[in-house]
C-alpha cells in the first residue's frame, strides 16, 4: 500500500500544478456566477493568488470568494475559499506585469487592477488513482482508499 501525501506535499502539488495551468473559476460570493481568469503566483506571498482584470470586472469590487481549480490532465481538483481585495503595492503590479497580460490590456497598465485573492482555506483533491484501482474503473470493481488519490484540507498553501 502507497502512503498518502501530507496535506502540505498535496498543497505543494497544487502550487505545481496552477504554474502549469494557471486558470481559475472565480466569484464573489454575491450571487453572480464565477467566471475564468488568469492567475499570477508570488513565491513571496504563497497563500495569495492575483487576478489582472478590468476596472469594472465582477470581482472588481471585492469581498468573499471562492475559486475552483482543475489541472490540465484531470489529476488535480481545488477548491479555493478567501477574500478579493485591490492590490495597491504598485511594486507587486510591475513585478507581475508580464506579456500575457499586456495583451488582455491594449491601452496598457492604467486600463488594468490588480486584484488579491488571499486564501483562507482550500480542499485539495490528487486523483492519481493506482494501476490497480484504475483496471477495477475499467472492467468493473470497487477501489479501495489505498488505490485512490490524497485528499487535504488546508489553512495555509505555505
Amino acid at each position: 500500500m502507497a502512503a498518502k501525501d501530507t496535506p502540505q506535499e498535496v498543497a505543494d502539488k497544487f502550487l505545481a500544478k496552477l504554474k502549469d495551468s494557471p486558470f481559475v473559476m472565480i466569484g464573489l460570493a454575491d450571487g453572480q456566477h464565477s467566471e475564468p481568469m488568469n492567475v499570477k503566483t508570488d513565491d513571496d506571498q504563497p497563500n495569495t493568488l492575483f487576478v489582472f482584470s478590468a476596472h469594472t470586472n465582477r470581482i472588481a469590487s471585492g469581498g468573499e470568494a471562492m475559486a475552483q481549480f482543475v489541472g490540465k490532465g484531470h489529476d488535480f481538483f481545488a477548491c479555493l475559499a478567501g477574500t478579493v481585495s485591490e492590490e495597491t503595492d504598485r511594486a507587486t503590479f510591475d513585478k507581475l506585469w508580464d506579456n500575457r497580460v499586456e495583451a488582455w490590456f491594449p491601452n496598457g497598465k492604467s486600463d488594468a487592477r490588480l486584484n488579491r485573492f488571499d486564501i483562507s482555506s482550500a480542499e485539495l483533491w490528487e486523483t492519481d488513482v493506482s494501476l490497480g484501482g484504475r483496471l477495477k474503473m475499467l472492467f468493473g470493481g470497487t477501489i479501495k482508499p489505498e488505490e485512490s488519490s490524497s485528499h487535504a484540507k488546508v489553512d495555509s498553501l505555505a
